[in-house]
């Protein structure tokens, strides 16, 4: 009788260290590891072309390091979802499969379409195996004394906090090379990844896909850097654009090029890996990564947020603007207001933004231009390199006061101010909004505000600040 082999399924985690499924599925027996490829979901899903690229070039790297393990790894096309049931039934003809092992995915579509896979395997008498390894405890076990979902970061936070004091999650151990596997070369051929990989190079410029080097062991290196070297500082740090105050590891962790297990080990390292929180730095990554955490929770107790809903219902009634000049002009950082242009800028070329300016930008677009949400939320995550479902949504949420610990409605960022405070001497302005490069530090902020003359290759500003906030309020005003 042949052997029949578990089959990996790879999908947002990229590597082969702290891998639940694969540790579980090397564990029960020989193994095959597969990776989709959906291009038309992908559009579907607004996934930026700079996140695609990065993500089929650690493929390339995953495969090398499956290739010492003796794991063969199989990459198929599949456009869509719908059609996977159609391609395993298929594969299975062709190899003896026992059970599939793959890591949880949260959204709608991705349960929806592992459930389809559920129940074509379990007409065949074989499982999905899922593992929860993109966060650092399990769905739905994170629960109110009313064993209710919480709604509010703060009191998850706490909650989170009591259980890490029992223990820190643990990383799996790297898996052991298996024997070789012996199977038909054709099924291995990957002449159409090729093909993709090139048709997403070309809708991005060089520079910036070779800022973002992939492997683990340069996400892991990252990582160590900023626990050595950035930590101490981060809790300040961390607002100044101008400043590498931030991890960098948004990106490794989204398409799970490093895990969040590791991340957590690496933060209590000097702790010997005891929950023992020694420096304002330490608690203000830890924290950040929980809300990463909450984000991850909300998506799949709320479904609504990942069908275009705000989480908290009344906010449907708020009347958005349909104003399409001032929305490109927010998306090609052109608004005259320079920290909004900065950071728009810097997006559009590097693929990714700083994290106090995304919530600049995100106030600015529905409050001040009181234009939905979606929209801006939709625009990052055609262009984000880090661009997640569940941190993406959860932030411009946020900022729009329709969802979880949603600033009040009537508390709106001045961006002017906000770029006095957190970009001083306007260096990040300089460096993505160079028409300005030549004014003051106090000038380069609102550099028509006391200049109405100003000879210089920059936009007016699209809309007065106090009366916009105030238009704001007014429309936030629902009726109780």
């Amino acid at each position: 009788m042949s052997t029949a082999y578990q089959l990996i399924w790879f999908r947002q985690d990229l590597r082969i260290h702290d891998h639940a499924a694969l540790w579980h599925a090397t564990q029960a027996g020989p193994c095959i590891a597969m990776v989709i490829l959906s291009p038309e979901q992908w559009q579907l899903h607004h996934d930026a072309p700079i996140k695609i690229e990065f993500y089929l070039r650690q493929l390339q790297a995953l495969k090398q390091q499956l290739e010492h393990l003796q794991i063969p790894l199989l990459v198929q096309i599949i456009p869509l979802w719908k059609d996977i049931p159609d391609f395993l039934k298929q594969l299975a003809q062709r190899i003896p499969i026992h059970n599939i092992y793959a890591n949880i995915e949260l959204a709608v579509n991705e349960l929806k379409r592992d459930q389809s896979v559920q129940k074509f395997l379990n007409q065949q008498q074989k499982e999905l195996i899922l593992f929860h390894d993109r966060t650092l405890f399990p769905v739905a076990s994170i629960r109110n004394q009313s064993n209710q979902p919480y709604q509010v970061f703060g009191a998850f936070k706490k909650t989170c906090y009591q259980r890490l004091q029992h223990g820190l999650p643990q990383c799996y151990p790297a898996p052991q090379t298996q024997h070789p596997i012996a199977l038909d070369d054709s099924l291995f051929q990957q002449s159409d990844l090729q093909q993709l990989h090139s048709n997403y190079i070309q809708q991005i410029s060089t520079t910036r896909y070779t800022e973002w080097q992939v492997g683990e062991q340069h996400a892991l290196m990252l990582l160590d850097q900023f626990i050595d070297k950035q930590l101490a500082g981060y809790k300040t740090a961390r607002d100044f654009p101008a400043v590498a105050g931030t991890s960098q590891l948004s990106a490794y962790l989204n398409i799970g090029i490093i895990s969040i297990r590791q991340c957590l080990q690496a933060l209590f390292r000097q702790q010997h890996g005891h929950f023992e929180i020694q420096s304002e730095g330490q608690q203000t990554w830890l924290d950040e990564l929980l809300w990463r955490e909450f984000y991850q929770h909300v998506l799949f107790d709320f479904p609504q947020v990942s069908k275009h809903l705000p989480f908290q219902a009344a906010t449907k009634k708020i009347r958005w603007r349909d104003d399409p000049i001032a929305l490109k002009k927010w998306q090609q950082g052109l608004t005259g207001i320079p920290i909004i242009d900065a950071g728009m800028r810097q997006m559009l070329a590097t693929g990714w933004m700083h994290n106090r300016v995304r919530m600049i930008c995100a106030m600015f677009l529905s409050k001040n231009l009181l234009i939905d949400w979606r929209k801006g939320e939709q625009w990052f995550m055609q262009h984000l390199i880090d661009g997640d479902l569940a941190a993406n949504n959860g932030g411009w949420q946020w900022c729009a006061s329709t969802g979880t610990d949603a600033v009040p409605y009537f508390r709106v960022f001045n961006p002017i101010t906000q770029s006095q405070k957190f970009d001083p001497e306007g260096e990040y302005i300089r460096q993505w909004v160079p028409e300005l490069a030549q004014l003051d530090h106090k000038t380069i902020h609102e550099p028509y505000a006391k200049h109405q003359g100003l000879s210089i290759n920059y936009p007016q500003p699209i809309v007065d600040l106090k009366m916009s906030r105030l238009r704001a309020i007014e429309a936030f005003k629902l009726p109780s």
